[in-house]
């Protein structure tokens, strides 16, 4: 007899092997060994999945160094002398990448009515800074393979550039600044408006746009360059008009609608940034102060919200969305001084956006496509 003892971990794992099967003890010992292998080896894919977990933090790690490099030896002090900033886009960047109301829907009001910077600026901060956290939330989202809808990204994209030149060129200088603030309050409650009638009853979702046709495509670019309009006015709003546009016409779930608005938001971001900072101008010293301020905390909480977006149910979305928008029609009707012809042209802004919102909820999706 030939005894042969492979030992691991104090315990043996062959003994005794007769001299008469040899091969069988040598398959036995590599067959061990292979599983001792296999144990600590790592697959391709567990690596990806690893790589997905953490991309927005590595993302995140790369923006701050940029950042420093850029900003160093003043890095601090550009935070602390636009604290307000900074704070203000913790939670805006976390709602930027949650809903469809995107980074502006918080830095616009804010900045307007609370901090006392005029619209124009606030316009252009909100659109440099959804630059980055949207772009940060939109890499996280394509990274994590959440789900989003391709055909309204590009053709709402087709039609919200030159809605973006429009409205930051022709309309912005014959609006006063009062009825851009309210007109950004007007189209946001007239979503929840909708969105609060539509979720009384169980409505048929889809995860993908039915068969594109040449009325459907023609909705896409329309609502693309009206919100790209009201984006080049407000700094936001074509998130908004194309998610109203995929939950009521469409039927696309919020959870897909969601993080396709945000990707969208994100390319016409980067068209209305550097429209401003290229061709227009107005990029000034102390809106690239705020900007600067803010860059590191919209990388974090932009993605952050994509996180957490992709995790809630369609409803809790919607009943989010909802009370954020509550939220900014209370406080706008607080703090924006009311005249009798602000007033009525407010009312009829909001009835606009109510009844366009609800007609594309009760309008046929057969019919379009």
């Amino acid at each position: 007899m030939l005894d042969v003892e492979v030992w691991h971990g104090g315990k043996p794992l062959m003994q005794k092997m007769a001299r008469n099967s040899p091969a069988k003890a040598s398959a036995d010992i590599g067959a061990s060994a292979t599983a001792k292998v296999s144990r600590w080896s790592v697959k391709p894919t567990q690596f990806l999945n690893i790589g997905r977990r953490y991309f927005s933090l590595l993302l995140a790690l790369l923006v701050w160094w940029l950042w420093y490099r850029y900003t160093a030896p003043d890095s601090l002090a550009i935070v602390r002398e636009n604290i307000q900033v900074a704070l203000t886009m913790v939670f805006g960047s976390f709602i930027a990448g949650a809903t469809s109301e995107g980074g502006g829907a918080v830095a616009f009001p804010v900045f307007t009515k609370l901090l006392q910077v005029s619209p124009l600026d606030a316009k252009i901060f909100s659109l440099a800074i959804q630059s980055v956290g949207m772009t940060a939330a939109t890499l996280s989202i394509l990274a994590l393979r959440v789900k989003i809808s391709w055909p309204v990204i590009f053709w709402a994209s087709l039609g919200g550039v030159p809605g973006i030149v429009f409205g930051a060129i022709v309309l912005t200088p014959l609006l006063p600044p009062e009825l851009l603030r309210m007109a950004f309050t007007a189209m946001v409650a007239g979503l929840a408006l909708t969105l609060i009638l539509v979720n009384w009853y169980e409505r048929e979702r889809r995860e993908q746009l039915p068969r594109l046709g040449a009325k459907a495509i023609g909705v896409l670019l329309l609502s693309g360059f009206f919100g790209g309009t009201m984006s080049g006015l407000v700094g936001n709003g074509i998130d908004i008009i194309c998610f109203s546009v995929m939950v009521f016409l469409f039927g696309i779930a919020e959870k897909v609608a969601t993080p396709t608005s945000v990707v969208l938001m994100a390319l016409n971001a980067l068209a209305g940034f550097a429209l401003h900072a290229v061709v227009i101008g107005g990029f000034s010293p102390q809106i690239q102060s705020y900007w600067l301020a803010a860059i590191p905390v919209v990388v974090i909480g932009a993605p952050a919200g994509a996180y957490f977006c992709a995790r809630l149910s369609n409803k809790v979305i919607a009943g989010i969305l909802i009370f954020l928008i509550t939220v900014e029609l209370v406080s706008s009707l607080l703090i924006i001084p009311m005249t009798t012809s602000l007033t009525i042209i407010s009312l009829l802004m909001l009835l606009f956006f109510f009844a366009a919102n609800y007609l594309l909820s009760r309008a046929s999706i057969n019919s379009w496509d």
